[in-house]
């Protein structure tokens, strides 16, 4: 679900070429999920190998992270790792969802409405642990770093980007500001074209920049009183948040009281059933950890081959030719002129 700060982040829109050079961690899960419900055949059913192993997510992996490479960006992946106990009511929340979708999915194949079918197939996406193993083993064959959160991602890629270690951090959901990222791009493993759902209309996604000291000094708020209003919205550790309170009317609450606890006695007929204290120390002291390394290295093409070609029927052909226009990519990063500069 995510937070929804939309209404109230300022954002400036780039081209990915604009981001030549910049290190960005990705929420891996988030990036894996878009792959999983965009790259999907007309009639909704997603790409697998021969074995009936489903592949759309390292289709996305191999050709939207040689795409970033190939014009000087340098990603590094971070994976989620055991969420909080608070999130259970989400995960089961969304596990219900795609139950749903999947019913309506069915019936909508069955009764021949291909397009709504479609719809309906990129909602029931479930990421098994063969996809996240299968990922990693294809981010290493690419020499692209990844990171291995001991709980949630975003929060990993927020502290990697704290810490200097990454220019941006990249996500769909504004969640990674309530950890603290001090920089966000948007639309970065989605940006190009994209059809409307349901209309025959297709618009232009461009990445976007959101900063926090920008979004706070606009806004007039602190850090902390961020978090709070994200918590009044709803999160993913409290989806209900105060029902009909949109982030406006939060922002204003806030302002009004200070925080939280002061404002909640003020709210008229509203319970709060989540313990504000707790979901406030889940974004400001997350799990995280200092035991990574991030280090770029040359792709081994032949193991990629192996792999994805040898293992899970990808055309050799396309997959060399992808692997061409990255390492040349990487040789023409403005300012660097051999390969050995862009793994130093």
């Amino acid at each position: 679900m995510g937070v929804n700060l939309r209404d109230l982040v300022p954002k400036t829109t780039v081209r990915l070429e604009d981001l030549s050079g910049k290190s960005i961690a990705i929420d891996a899960y988030n990036a894996l999920y878009q792959f999983l419900a965009i790259i999907r055949q007309p009639d909704g059913t997603p790409l697998m190998d021969s074995s009936g192993r489903i592949t759309s997510h390292l289709s996305g992996l191999l050709y939207r992270t040689s795409n970033l490479v190939e014009m000087g960006i340098k990603p590094v992946y971070v994976f989620d790792g055991t969420p909080p106990a608070l999130k259970e009511a989400e995960i089961k929340r969304r596990m219900r969802a795609k139950e749903e979708a999947l019913i309506k999915y069915e019936q909508a194949l069955k009764e021949g409405r291909i397009e709504e079918a479609r719809m309906y197939a990129q909602s029931t996406s479930r990421l098994k642990d063969y996809m996240a193993e299968d990922s990693k083993k294809l981010l290493k064959l690419m020499g692209i770093p990844w990171v291995q959160a001991p709980g949630e991602g975003e929060a990993q890629a927020a502290y990697l980007v704290k810490r200097g270690d990454a220019d941006y951090c990249a996500s769909q959901d504004y969640d990674s500001l309530l950890f603290g990222a001090p920089k966000l791009v948007r639309n970065l493993t989605i940006s190009g074209k994209r059809k409307l759902p349901g209309k025959n209309v297709y618009i232009e996604v461009v990445p976007e920049i959101v900063e926090l000291e920008k979004l706070l000094k606009e806004c007039e708020i602190t850090y902390e009183q961020l978090v709070d209003i994200g918590i009044l919205i709803g999160t993913d550790f409290n989806p209900e948040g105060v029902k009909g309170l949109g982030p406006k009317t939060a922002l204003k609450i806030i302002k009004e009281h200070g925080s939280l606890e002061k404002a909640l006695p003020h709210l008229k007929n509203v319970e709060f059933p989540a313990n504000p204290q707790k979901i406030r120390e889940i974004f400001l002291h997350p799990k995280i950890t200092d035991n990574y390394k991030i280090e770029w290295k040359p792709p081994d093409v032949e193991g990629v081959i192996s792999f994805i070609c040898g293992e899970r029927d990808f055309s050799e052909n396309r997959v060399r030719k992808t692997l061409e226009k990255m390492q040349r990519g990487i040789t023409k990063l403005k300012g660097k002129t051999t390969l050995e500069k862009w793994f130093r």
